[in-house]
């Protein structure tokens, strides 16, 4: 362990974390003083192959053989809670030492990135690539973050306290936490989501934003005034416009969310501007910048016509101001001035740019309705014909009407949103300028038609006279046959007479989102990866040759099972083949806390996913032996092959879908509360299918039980089996040479570092998943020693010390909640008429348990 963080997060937290044991509540000394025992019990009596059932049951016959079933019960909702805190503690106080354990200037930063310009050709590339550069960070809703907003807030002031070594502030915040509850009574709705990470945009992407670029323009040695880039930052918003598999977001919610952005924003801007006011009080500037503030107030509070109606306005009136400022008062205070002038650039009136995402088959319901509706006004035009026909002749049929589109008209609440999601689209650019909302996501893409039936919607709602569309169409490919087949749908859009017109209205330009967790819920980690590899080269030959700019946005989640892990590393390993011209993917739940949130975490990976960016473009040449030959990429998908046939030899298991549901925590998901969205699809009378399991409870699942088998199955007895057939080396040497195989390897070692099997060992003595479970662990054996083996490393994550320190303490810090969660699981296991307490008590156990555990580990859901 690294010095540094020994000293500034280890030590430091023990300090800290002693300050619970003096917290002034019932029962507190005692919870903090057994609780050591109860880890300590865990550990050994997991080293001697005993159950949970067995630990906890020889915890209270050893150290409370006295208390009552119900006295049992509530220790252990005790020690949940004081865990709960311990985790909050941790993330602080390791927040809190974020620029000791990481090099804010090295590697990936803005400062690093400059100093390698070391000649004129190179910096002139680098600002030849701003032109039409840009990373864009999408927040999503995804139910994956389980501190409630009022004790982020708490998080926050916590971390503050503890940088400065304030006691007394974190002995007060400590308190604070005691009393705060760490669930929701009720779920969120889609707008109560938006509010949550609308305090993210206006407390973290505000401030990191503009100082990257501030950084970058002074490393340059240019001027903010004239700085012609303000696009290469850019925000995205899904809570409130994702409506796929979300019932309850409505087009009203969509607007809602829209203005709650808007206005998040505007108050940011009248608060900067009253700080304007307060140093630019000289003669031909001060009366500018209070008519500002006085217009700012109205268009936030009305009356709107007072007010402006767009950043653009308010940008012409301050440049004005500040040619009398630079002229008239040598400049005082320009630069507060050109830094406002250049997040109004940055932000416009919008914030973040609202996406509005369906599934595929909602909008092929929706045009059985509008063509049944037709068949009664027109009856040569028959729906049964029509489905009948082949794909081309749909698409043409569904571009060559021109009808009204009234919600009235239909009685199908889909169709109703999906023709309101569209208008209120329109609704917003009028608002809040075209940035505001202008892409429409289709998941679930499978072919042409899939994009069209869009396309021809919006062409009857809200084209304009010239039957233009101010609206960007993304395919989302995800499955491992959606994303094989994704070059051909592309193709077969890009030689369609309607739609190459559509694209080059919006500049030739085509979006295509390609996601992690679907893939990997279908083909396993190595298959998913690699598909989404292959596909983004096969998107991009075909784009190039219709001359099409392709930009990929990536659904990531927070764990290598849905795609996440070390970003950065993964997009400076793209090739040349795969079109860089910006960045763009989902951030959710813990990795938006945990990565942004705080400004300097949040510069630190920004700044590292601008550079990735640049990466490939700046010094490929250098680079050479890091490209993947013909060879190699042949090696890759050998092993992702061998890997698929292992994950669906797992997934074909006859106890698969059984075990989920019967012996994970993914039958309470849903009452966690923590997010709007249902936790999966079908019908909730029917047996769970397969198909019905949504990503984040499948993932998260996996992650309660410690075996995070979507982050690495397969990998390992891929590599096993190759290395039989003599490739051995060639896959060490991939490993060396490839930072994307690198890449993978490292984000799987960290779904390894975070697994720990003897947890559910007691599986073993069940019949039905005594096979079952053997499988899992052999795999996990397997990849953990092959994965070892082809990098070279002692251990896990050798190579990244502080990431495998701050798993190891962390889970340490929850083994005690692991060993109560799986405790309650076999009790319900068992007859309820034979439990000691009522049943429901140790499902709220379970459900208690799944907030630390998932905090803990940061990005596991």
């Amino acid at each position: 362990m690294s010095h540094v963080f020994q000293d500034a997060v280890v030590t430091k937290y023990t300090i800290f974390n002693s300050l619970f044991l003096s917290l002034p509540y019932p029962g507190i000394f005692q919870t903090g003083s057994l609780l050591p025992l109860l880890t300590q019990q865990s550990e050994e009596g997991f080293q001697q192959g005993k159950s949970p059932r067995q630990i906890i049951e020889g915890f209270f016959s050893e150290l409370l053989e006295d208390a009552t079933p119900k006295e049992r019960v509530d220790l252990l909702f005790a020690f949940i809670q004081y865990i709960e805190r311990q985790v909050v503690l941790f993330d602080s106080v390791e927040d809190a030492a974020f620029d000791q354990t990481h090099d804010l200037s090295g590697k990936g930063s803005v400062p690093f990135l400059i100093e390698r310009l070391d000649t004129p050709e190179l910096r002139q590339k680098m600002l030849d690539k701003l032109q039409d550069f840009c990373v864009r960070i999408v927040l999503t809703a995804h139910p994956t973050q389980f501190y409630p907003g009022k004790v982020l807030g708490i998080i926050h002031d916590l971390e503050d306290a503890i940088r400065v070594n304030d006691f007394s502030e974190v002995n007060r915040l400590l308190l604070q936490l005691g009393k705060t509850g760490f669930t929701n009574e009720n779920k969120p709705t889609p707008y109560d989501e938006a509010v949550s990470l609308c305090w993210f945009l206006e407390n973290v992407y505000y401030e990191a934003i503009p100082s990257i670029l501030l950084k970058l323009i002074d490393t340059l040695n240019m001027s903010v005034h004239e700085w012609p880039y303000p696009q290469i930052f850019r925000l995205g918003f899904w809570p409130g416009g994702d409506r796929d598999g979300n019932p309850f977001v409505s087009a009203e919610t969509t607007l809602q969310v829209a203005d709650r952005l808007r206005e998040t924003l505007l108050r940011a801007y009248y608060r900067d501007i009253r700080n304007l006011k307060r140093r630019l009080t000289f003669r031909g500037v001060e009366d500018t910048i209070a008519q500002a503030e006085r217009k700012m107030n109205s268009t936030i509070f009305g009356p709107e016509e007072e007010g402006y109606s767009s950043a653009g306005e308010l940008i012409g009136e301050l440049l004005g101001a500040r040619e009398v400022l630079v002229d008239k008062h040598q400049g005082l205070f320009v630069e507060m001035l050109d830094e406002f002038i250049l997040k109004l650039r940055l932000f416009g009136f919008f914030f973040a740019s609202l996406d509005v995402r369906q599934d595929s088959r909602k909008h092929t319901k929706a045009w059985k309705d509008i063509l049944t509706r037709l068949e009664r006004k027109i009856p040569l035009l028959k729906y049964s014909d029509y489905t009948s026909w082949d794909e081309d002749k749909k698409i043409d049929l569904l571009l060559s009407l021109n009808i009204p589109l009234r919600d009235e008209d239909y009685e199908d609440p889909q169709t109703k949103d999906i023709l309101g999601s569209i208008r209120s689209i329109c609704t917003i650019q009028k608002r809040n300028g075209e940035d505001g909302a202008h892409r429409y996501v289709i998941s679930n893409s499978q072919s042409a038609l899939n994009i069209m039936e869009v396309l021809a919607i919006a062409k009857n709602l809200i084209a304009d006279e010239e039957g233009l569309l101010p609206l960007d169409i993304v395919p989302l490919f995800e499955t491992v046959d959606d994303l094989a087949n994704a070059g051909g749908v592309m193709k077969k859009l890009y030689e369609n007479t309607y739609y190459r017109n559509h694209l080059n209205y919006r500049g030739n330009h085509q979006t295509i989102m390609v996601g992690f967790s679907d893939g990997t819920k279908d083909g396993g980690y190595l298959r998913a990866n690699w598909s989404i590899y292959r596909a983004k080269e096969e998107l991009t030959r075909i784009s190039r040759e219709y001359g099409i700019k392709v930009t990929f946005f990536d659904g990531r989640g927070g764990p290598p099972g849905r795609g996440g892990g070390n970003n950065h590393n993964f997009y400076a390993s793209l090739g040349k083949d795969i079109e860089d011209k910006e960045i763009q993917l989902t951030v959710q739940g813990q990795t938006i806390s945990s990565n942004y949130g705080t400004v300097s975490t949040a510069m630190f990976n920004l700044e590292r996913l601008f550079t990735a960016g640049l990466e490939n473009h700046l010094f490929s040449p250098s680079r050479q032996e890091e490209q993947l030959t013909e060879e190699d990429k042949a090696l890759l998908e050998e092993l992702a092959e061998a890997a698929y046939h292992s994950y669906l030899d797992l997934k074909n298991h006859p106890v698969f879908v059984k075990y989920l549901e019967k012996k994970t925590p993914l039958r309470f998901y849903g009452q966690t509360n923590i997010g709007s969205r249902p936790t999966k699809r079908g019908n909730d009378g029917e047996g769970l299918k397969f198909e019905d399991l949504r990503a984040i409870p499948f993932v998260g699942s996996w992650a309660q039980m410690k075996q995070n088998v979507p982050g690495f199955y397969g990998f390992g007895s891929a590599i096993d089996q190759l290395t039989k057939e003599g490739k051995g080396e060639a896959i060490k040497k991939l490993y060396q040479k490839s930072l994307f195989f690198r890449t993978l390897v490292e984000n799987s070692m960290q779904s390894l570092s975070k697994a720990f099997f003897p947890a559910t060992e007691y599986l073993r003595q069940e019949e039905d998943y005594l096979a079952f479970w053997d499988k899992m662990y052999d795999e996990f054996v397997c990849t953990n020693q092959q994965l070892l083996k082809i990098s070279g490393q002692k251990e896990l994550l050798d190579s990244n010390q502080v990431t495998k320190e701050s798993i190891k303490i962390r889970e340490r810090i929850v083994l005690p909640l692991i060993t109560i969660q799986q405790y309650a699981l076999q009790m319900l296991a068992d007859d309820p008429a034979t439990l000691p307490v009522d049943p429901e008590k140790y499902s709220k156990l379970v459900v208690r348990a799944m907030f630390g555990i998932i905090n803990a580990a940061r990005n596991s859901a």
